[in-house]
């Protein structure tokens, strides 16, 4: 097997600050707890950005730049930049900071999809700002949009263009499908990193058999040309990335998927996740790979063509 790559999801757009005290939310509170997450073994950092004052998810090419420049002046990590931003945001609104930044990474959700978040609305009973309660409760009629057009212009845009690869991020069967209509058309190539998501309401749940089936299905579509990941949400996060490690996959933690270390404790860091998930990965008998063995790994072209 080769070195495994962990990917940390620092802060996402899904989570609001009323859930977790230690969810960052301004630009220095995301620039510290992604540098230590590098410091621990994330070779990838997977990046949104928020709202200084509330913690609203953001796509202000400022708000970006309250962190990035900081973490790529105190680390050596890959920065990924999400193309998704929040369901609520249009795709230009979104594609403000990775144009200008223009990253190795992006991520790239590979279809539209219902994206329900309003189940975690019933469990918060203190709200520390008014939008989160709506935000949460309104997504039982929110459908994240990203159609074909939208993935053809995130495709020309930051990579034809920009020379970034992607996290292509696969909830969904037809997602695996979606992606391999992009690669016959010329406008994909190898290798190919794909993050298979689970538990996400809306998109396939986290079953270990559903791992296996995307697994089986993508060797089928792109045989040695690939490498994938997993991510799961909330408490199955552990489980299905050490099934990942054990399959030869990759793995992504971050407080943007779950917000806990152990059932019923709320993880102080996004550092504290890396370094469970890097004891799991070693006890396996796998080695972490440093950013640029996974720069290697993912082809990437380097830090030193970031706009930073």
């Amino acid at each position: 097997m080769s070195k495994i790559i962990i990917t940390c999801a620092v802060t996402g757009s899904i989570h609001t600050p009323s859930m977790s005290p230690y969810l960052p939310v301004t630009g220095e509170e995301i620039a510290a707890q992604s540098i230590a997450a590098a410091q621990a073994g994330a070779a990838i950092i997977h990046l949104h950005a928020r709202e200084q004052r509330t913690g609203k998810p953001s796509s202000s090419f400022n708000d970006f730049m309250s962190f990035l420049p900081e973490i790529k002046l105190k680390s050596d990590a890959v920065l990924n930049l999400s193309t998704g931003g929040s369901a609520l945001m249009s795709l230009e609104d979104r594609l403000v900071a990775p144009r200008l930044v223009e990253p190795e990474m992006c991520s790239l959700n590979m279809g539209s999809m219902n994206f329900a978040l309003y189940p975690i609305a019933e469990r918060i009973e203190e709200w520390k700002h008014d939008w989160e309660k709506p935000f949460l409760e309104s997504s039982d009629d929110l459908v994240f949009k990203n159609t074909p057009r939208d993935i053809s212009c995130i495709l020309t845009e930051m990579g034809e263009k920009r020379g970034a690869r992607f996290e292509f991020e696969c909830y969904d069967l037809g997602h695996l499908y979606m992606l391999k209509h992009f690669v016959d058309r010329g406008m994909v190539r190898a290798p190919l990193f794909i993050q298979f998501v689970f538990g996400v309401l809306g998109g396939m749940g986290a079953d270990p058999e559903n791992l296996t089936h995307m697994k089986r299905i993508a060797d089928k579509l792109f045989g040695e040309s690939y490498s994938f990941s997993v991510l799961a949400a909330g408490r199955h996060q552990m489980q299905l990335a050490a099934m990942s490690a054990t399959m030869g996959g990759h793995v992504r933690v971050g407080l943007e998927d779950n917000l806990t270390i152990a059932k019923g404790t709320l993880a102080q860091s996004n550092a504290q996740q890396v370094t469970k998930i890097r004891e799991i990965v070693e006890h396996l008998g796998r080695e972490v790979a440093t950013p640029d063995e996974a720069r290697v790994l993912l082809d990437l072209k380097g830090s030193a063509h970031v706009k930073l």
